[in-house]
């Protein structure tokens, strides 16, 4: 598998920003800031995104160019 975006991995489930951040119990502009490596999640909140997605860390690109 190839690593997949946080953006990427978001669309692939059909999923809005604020849903993805509702399901995370983060706000929407936490995921957002996540989405364009602005910051980035906790060891907490991976775990929460591995469980949404049903996908591991390791498969999971983290730092971005703003594209998909």
């Amino acid at each position: 598998m190839r690593k997949m975006s946080l953006k990427l991995l978001r669309i692939d489930a059909g999923m809005t920003q604020e849903e993805v951040s509702a399901a995370l119990g983060i706000s929407p502009s936490t995921w957002s800031k996540w989405e364009n490596g602005k910051s980035f999640p906790d060891v907490l909140e991976i775990v929460k995104i591995e469980q949404l997605f049903n996908i591991s860390y390791s498969d999971i690109k983290f730092l971005t160019n703003n594209t998909v």
